[in-house]
């Protein structure tokens, strides 16, 4: 043995590559290939789209390349690479990614991103064995390359196939009435996208798990919601008055405000959200998300009055009208109700009357009457 291979026993790629990273090469590989599908599937949110193009290409070229020059930083490469795809999938299957246009909203697990997720989780573990044992670790016979490489393609073409499925999957399906319980189906409305639908269904989702905590008004109390005395309308609005400024927008596990029906015998029902958008957002600048499944409101016809943290509304004329002395305009952003009980107009329905605010000049109240309930 030479100097230079006693200096160096791992800079370069044996003439046979190690099974561990032949294998973690193809689930690199295979995650990429589900990743270019999704880079099509993302076409309506121009950064979802190429932050799935840049994945992909950094996947399928690091399979490549570990193949050939297989020194250790290279590995290593690989192995954080895929690492950080693995917590994007986790981050939106949980919480979504805010500065990402497209992925703001998390979404429920599919077949094809699960098995992209799970290829590289193995891209990661290959790497790392190859990192800490190089030489001396071995795998069995059925974790081998040419088995490794039939398992891969079977899987990354049953995902692709999957999630090309998944965008004609509601087109042929009788469209349902939203009734508040899960799985929640928005399909059927002409013009919205199978990632706008997405969207919209996994927003609706987040809201019928995170909203029942505050079934109770007292419950809602204790987190700092306060009425604003609208009783009288036949619902009862609660905001959380710390909350309206919080840097956060369209969270379920925090509403800006809670929608109660108020009973005959005086009980409360909890039936939505009413969120309220960080200012200074206007009608222009909405989220798109849930395309014309959603639209949003304002009110320029309350005046608020009262404490700090627990004002109280009462109708008044329009902008640019003046509130009368005492009072003054609040929560002038658009707001958007969701629903956890059905609708006659959907899970996006405005209230009516002077509760149901204005919507964008030139568009009329929409009303879903496709997922209303009848």
């Amino acid at each position: 043995m030479d100097a230079t291979t006693e200096a160096h026993p791992m800079t370069s790629t044996p003439r046979t590559a190690p099974t561990t990273l032949v294998v973690a090469s193809l689930a690199s590989l295979g995650a990429g290939a589900i990743h270019v599908r999704a880079v099509g599937l993302h076409g309506e949110h121009g950064e979802a789209a190429v932050a799935f193009a840049l994945l992909a290409a950094f996947q399928v070229a690091w399979a490549v390349l570990v193949l050939v020059r297989a020194r250790r930083f290279v590995v290593a490469l690989g192995a954080l690479g895929n690492a950080v795809a693995l917590g994007g999938w986790l981050t939106t299957r949980t919480s979504g990614i805010g500065f990402i246009d497209g992925l703001e909203v998390a979404e429920s697990p599919g077949f094809a991103d699960g098995v992209a997720a799970a290829l590289a989780a193995v891209a990661v573990l290959g790497a790392v064995a190859y990192l800490i044992a190089p030489s001396r670790l071995r795998l069995p016979l059925l974790a081998g390359p040419f088995p490794a490489a039939a398992v891969t393609g079977t899987l990354v073409v049953a995902a692709i196939v999957a999630a090309t499925g998944d965008t004609h999957a509601h087109s042929d399906d009788q469209p349902v009435p939203y009734d508040g319980t899960l799985p929640v189906d928005l399909s059927g409305v002409p013009g919205v996208t199978p990632e706008q639908e997405a969207e919209a269904e996994a927003l609706v989702t987040a809201n019928i798990q995170a909203l029942p905590r505050f079934a109770e008004p007292d419950a809602a109390y204790a987190a700092g919601y306060r009425s604003v005395d609208d009783s009288d309308t036949g619902v009862e609005h609660f905001i959380n008055w710390s909350l309206i400024n919080d840097g956060r927008n369209l969270d379920a596990q925090y509403p800006e405000s809670l929608v109660y029906k108020v009973e005959p015998g005086g009980g409360r029902t909890l039936e939505a959200a009413m969120y309220v958008l960080e200012p200074p957002a206007t009608l222009d600048t909405v989220p798109p998300l849930g395309g014309p499944l959603v639209q949003y409101h304002v009110h320029n016809d309350l005046c608020w009055t009262g404490e700090d943290g627990a004002y109280t509304v009462f109708a008044a004329d329009q902008l640019p009208a003046p509130c009368p002395t005492g009072s003054h305009r609040r929560l002038l952003e658009p707001m958007l109700h969701v629903w956890i009980v059905g609708n006659p107009c959907g899970p996006f329905a405005a209230l009516e009357g002077i509760s149901g605010g204005q919507v964008p000049p030139g568009e009329e109240v929409i009303c879903d009457h496709v997922h209303g309930t009848h």
